[in-house]
C-alpha cells in the first residue's frame, strides 16, 4: 500500500537506499520496524529486571560469581 511519507521520512530512506544498505523502501521500513520491536522487548526486559530488584527477588553479583567460578574450577578473584 503506498503512503505518502513526509519529506524528512523520505529523504532518510533514501539516503539508506543511495548507500545500498536496502534494495527497497519496503527493506527499510522492515528493518525500522524490527528495530523497534527489539527495542520495546529490550525496554520490557529490562522493566521485569527493574521489577525483580524492587521485589528483593536477585542475587547479588558476588554469589553468581562465586558460584559460576566453583562450577567452572576457576580461581577465585584476587
Amino acid at each position: 500500500m503506498p503512503y505518502p511519507f513526509p519529506p524528512d521520512v523520505s529523504q532518510r530512506i533514501h539516503t539508506h537506499l543511495e548507500r545500498g544498505h536496502f534494495q527497497t523502501e519496503d527493506d527499510v521500513l522492515r528493518a525500522a520496524i524490527t528495530a523497534l520491536e527489539r527495542e520495546s522487548d529490550d525496554l520490557a526486559a529490562i522493566q521485569a529486571g527493574i521489577n525483580d530488584v524492587d521485589a528483593g527477588q536477585f542475587h547479588p553479583f558476588t554469589e553468581i560469581d562465586a558460584e559460576f567460578r566453583q562450577k567452572q574450577n576457576l580461581a577465585d578473584k584476587a
